[in-house]
């Protein structure tokens, strides 16, 4: 018989080949799903940037107010109650003649725009912030003082390129002369565009103000929120997790509870908002649009994601932990909270800071239990607070979406940069804590 051909392992026969080949072709797929993902992404943040970073500046419309004392308290007393019969109207109407004054004085043409049209640069909040000053240090009344007061909403979009001179012509609510005066006033220095401070501290504004729009409300309900949900979700969620793992007996009760939790993992959040509504609200009977009520339909649904992870941390450390500690005679209970839970603390922490960004970002179980509703004062300080009329950052994305004027448009997207930041912020602690206190072996 011939002797078989010998084969060379630093030549790859045919199999080889294809086997390589493949190997190759994969890792090519892998780079283009990656390069794809990131397109993507860079497609959504730019796309989210360009139309939200606008919404953090705002056009200002700056010059002198005289507070006559014969228009805003006639009486010379400077009482509060007397200080507060002055309405906005009569502070719209001071804004007016100021600005018309000091646009003489400049000599600054107006190309026969009446003198409604020159007060229609100034936005409908104007007259309210330059009022809620004046109440609060009644000492300007008689005095001659600068203010800087917001432009109107057509006018901010103008210098943002949302309104031009052609659509301005086709609109009831701006003329192109308004526009041309709003330049000339931008080149002497009263109008321009400065960073918007307010629009993370104000509360809403109507449908007809967009540009006074703010989001302190929405923060507030949703900071009340996350502390409802981490002051419950937290000690529920490890304790249930604690004794499932390490004391609870192996049954047939205990695989019915689990497989319910991993049941309750993958409900639609809306279901928990029918749940919240139906219990807390028409059962309980706490208030509607309340950050109590979404605390704690929040907490429902955050519970078994929390639970799921917190398993997930204690599974990870090695059997030989406990069998040490009770080997030296520790207790059950003392091997547990003295070596395995130390041990689990950052998978634990992990996932809970990943339960609290999820519940953040959760818009379908809030709208349910009416945390849509147009909500303008600010809520008091907890406990009191959690049970005040509130918004949340992602329901007033939702509710300014809803709204026909473009600016609002805008300021949805930048309270979806906030949110975003308010998320890589609580991922961010996640990582590090996850870094800090993790153990190997």
């Amino acid at each position: 018989m011939p002797a078989p051909a010998r084969k060379s392992l630093l030549v790859p026969d045919p199999r080889v080949r294809r086997r390589n080949a493949a190997e190759a072709r994969f890792r090519i797929y892998g780079l283009i799903a990656v390069g794809l993902s990131l397109a993507a992404l860079a497609a959504l943040l730019i796309s989210i940037l360009s139309g939200g970073l606008p919404a953090f500046r705002q056009t200002y419309l700056s010059f002198p107010v005289e507070l006559a004392e014969a228009r805003l308290d006639k009486s010379g007393t400077r009482d509060r109650a007397e200080l507060q019969k002055a309405t906005t109207l009569t502070y719209g109407n001071l804004l007016a003649d100021a600005l018309r004054k000091a646009i003489a004085d400049r000599g600054i043409a107006t190309d026969g725009l009446s003198d409604k049209d020159v007060a229609g640069l100034l936005s409908a909040e104007a007259a309210a912030q330059l009022r809620n000053r004046v109440l609060a240090d009644p000492a300007l009344i008689g005095r001659t003082i600068e203010v800087s007061v917001l432009a109107h909403g057509r006018v901010d979009g103008y210098f943002k390129g949302r309104v031009t001179m052609d659509s301005a012509e086709r609109v009831s609510n701006i003329k192109p002369g308004q526009l041309v005066l709003a330049d000339r006033l931008a080149a002497a220095g009263m109008l321009g565009l400065r960073f918007n401070a307010a629009f993370i501290t104000a509360p809403d504004a109507s449908d007809q103000r967009p540009e006074a729009a703010g989001l302190g409300v929405a923060i507030l309900g949703s900071l009340y929120m996350m502390l409802v949900v981490l002051v419950l979700a937290l000690p529920l969620g490890v304790a249930a997790s604690i004794y499932l793992e390490e004391f609870a007996p192996r049954n047939r009760l205990t695989d019915l509870i689990e497989v319910n939790i991993a049941n309750l993992a993958a409900v639609p959040s809306i279901v928990f908002g029918i749940l919240g509504l139906a219990i807390f609200i028409n059962f309980a009977g706490l208030p509607q649009s309340a950050p109590i009520v979404g605390g704690l339909v929040l907490t429902l649904m955050t519970l078994p994601t929390i639970i799921i992870s917190t398993r997930a941390a204690l599974k990870a450390v090695p059997p030989s932990i406990r069998d040490a500690a009770l080997g030296i005679g520790a207790s059950k209970l003392q091997s547990v909270f003295h070596h395995v839970l130390p041990l689990a603390a950052p998978g634990i922490l992990t996932g809970v800071i990943i339960g609290l960004a999820q519940a953040l970002g959760e818009t379908a179980p809030l709208l349910l239990i009416g945390m849509v509703a147009f909500v303008r004062d600010y809520p008091a300080a907890p406990p009191e607070g959690l049970f005040d009329p509130a918004s949340a950052l992602p329901v007033q994305v939702y509710n300014w979406t809803q709204r026909g004027d473009p600016g609002f448009f805008e300021r949805a997207s930048g309270a979806i940069i906030v949110l975003l930041l308010f998320l890589l912020v609580l991922n961010a602690v996640a990582i590090i804590l996850r870094r800090r206190f993790e153990r190997r072996w």
